[in-house]
């Protein structure tokens, strides 16, 4: 009886084993000068990738999570690894989700993912961007289900939020999210995970962007700058294509660069003769490798498999791509051989470039209910949000509403313009009110707004007193590392509790779980962990016969 009591808990603990084993079967890639490279043994890592999502472009919260669907990547990883696919990006992560079997299972298969920390309903919009308390803990919402993982390459804070000239702005509030997920990870004193962006391809302004994401200080500087680049289309060549061109305006970014989605259809099919020049002398100096769009094949004919009735069919894109990507081999160094490079200059403001190096305040949920508290006069609970608008249009035609605002071009930003729309709506009105003299009939709005009893925690006093009473204050939040108090705990079960054949000519190739040359060390690593728990588990076993 005591044998079949304990069985259970014997199981428990040998499964808990053999997946905190596993969970070291890859080692975290790590930044040297311009390029990546395997933690374990300074081989450098070129990314053989694919884009796996569904679409999420026209999606709203529904989108589908691909990482939240263990069968689904069952079905898919064998043909990611057949074409020697070592990185996955997916768009957009759902974190009430577990993703937990399915990372695994991508661990397995020597297999790493970067996450766009965004979704399609909570992202930095370019037209009216901000930075704001609710924003920030979507991001360090994913950072904190995702970080414990080893196959997590790297996050990318923005994807194409500027993308013309006349929205370049933008970028300084995006750049603020890269500097403060970076900072948010190590205050929590997780592993240094890259974080980065995604940029489109405007010749008129991608050689600034580069730079304005490449330069500053360590910590508000991108990690790494990946570029959707679609420029070569058919048969072309490295100089028609306009590949040197760009690799010669990149050549002294200083950080990694690749290419974060790749793969023109114009001409069809693509036949990715792209590829051998990617990965070949011409580039590798400058560029990491890069991400074919995509793997689903969906209305906009950019896909390698179909899907239906949960069965995989492959297409003729496919099919050169793996003729092609087979067939690189490119040159690698050893991190030991990489010198430091030196950051990128900034782009100055001018007439095509309009973001300031000057970022918006790192958002501070504690000054946003701080100002909410002492305001005399707040929003009527009667108001629908969808009328905030209106609202908001007729009191800052009273007064100046610099103080919920920001502006990425001169750089001069509200102390509370990471507030929430409401909590803003109630500083303004509070202004306007406090302008008149607290007179009741100040607050009313035609019953859009109504008095209450102001409150102001000692806490809050230094607070609001450095945020002026207009709010055009010098306020700068700070990164509260609890701020997701629930996150992924220690063990890589990546749930919350809260909130592709394999080719021996390269050493980041993968051959059921283990590179040729990265993983080499950590695979014997794991023989031996293993080979120790069975011993474990035959003397244990024999304890309880006895």
């Amino acid at each position: 009886m005591l044998f079949r009591s304990l069985l259970p808990s014997v199981a428990l603990l040998a499964s808990t084993f053999i997946s905190s084993v596993s969970a070291d079967a890859l080692p975290p890639i790590e930044i040297v000068g311009n390029k990546f490279f395997y933690s374990n043994n300074g081989s450098q890592f070129y990314i053989k990738g694919i884009a796996y999502q569904q679409d999420t472009a026209n999606s709203t919260a529904d989108f589908v999570d691909p990482l939240a669907d263990a069968d689904a990547c069952k079905r898919d990883i064998p043909y990611l690894t057949a074409v020697n696919t070592n990185v996955i990006r997916v768009y957009a992560l759902n974190i009430t989700e577990d993703h937990s079997e399915c990372m695994q299972q991508l661990q397995d298969a020597g297999i790493y993912v970067i996450a766009d920390l965004s979704s399609p309903e909570e992202s930095i919009n370019r037209d009216t961007p901000a930075w704001t308390v609710d924003l920030l803990q979507r991001y360090t919402g994913v950072v904190d289900l995702f970080h414990n993982y080893t196959n997590i390459l790297g996050f990318f804070a923005g994807n194409e939020v500027t993308n013309a000239p006349n929205n370049t702005d933008a970028s300084a509030y995006v750049k603020a999210a890269v500097r403060d997920t970076k900072a948010y990870i190590k205050a929590k004193g997780y592993r240094a995970i890259p974080v980065g962006y995604s940029a489109n391809d405007d010749i008129d302004i991608r050689v600034n962007l580069a730079e304005y994401f490449a330069c500053g200080s360590d910590e508000e500087r991108a990690d790494f700058f990946g570029i959707n680049m679609y420029e070569w289309c058919g048969s072309s060549s490295f100089k028609t294509s306009g590949f040197q061109n760009i690799t010669q305006q990149y050549a002294d970014l200083g950080i990694p660069l690749f290419f974060s989605e790749y793969g023109c259809n114009a001409v069809q099919p693509r036949k990715f003769q792209e590829v051998g020049t990617l990965f070949g002398d011409d580039m590798t100096d400058v560029w990491s490798g890069g991400i074919v769009y995509m793997y689903f094949e969906e209305a906009n004919n950019y896909g390698l498999v179909t899907i239906e009735n949960d069965k995989v069919s492959t297409l003729v894109d496919y099919g050169y791509y793996k003729s092609e990507i087979l067939q690189v081999s490119p040159s690698r160094v050893q991190s030991s051989a990489v010198s430091s490079v030196s950051p990128a200059s900034c782009p100055t403001v001018n007439a095509g470039w309009k973001a300031s190096t000057d970022l918006p305040p790192t958002p501070d949920s504690d000054a946003c209910e701080c100002a909410a508290a002492a305001a005399g006069c707040v929003v009527s609970s009667k108001v629908d949000s969808e009328d905030f608008g209106d609202l908001f249009g007729v009191v800052c035609g009273l007064i100046d509403c610099g103080g919920i605002n920001g502006n990425g071009t001169s750089g001069e930003y509200g102390a509370f313009s990471p507030c929430s729309s409401e909590q803003k709506l109630n500083f303004v009105l509070n202004l306007y009110y406090q302008a008149n003299g607290g007179d009741k009939s100040a607050c009313d709005f035609s019953g859009s707004a109504s008095v209450q009893d102001a409150k102001t925690a000692a806490s809050c006093s230094a607070i609001l007193k450095s945020a002026g009473a207009s709010g055009m204050g010098s306020l700068s939040g700070s990164i509260h590392p609890s701020t997701n108090t629930e996150d992924s705990g220690s063990s890589q079960s990546g749930s919350k509790t809260g909130s592709a054949s394999k080719s021996s000519e390269s050493s980041d190739s993968t051959s059921s779980g283990k590179s040729s040359d990265g993983l080499k060390s950590v695979s014997i690593d794991y023989a031996t962990k293993t080979m120790l728990f069975g011993v474990a588990f035959v003397f244990g076993m024999g304890m309880i016969m006895a």
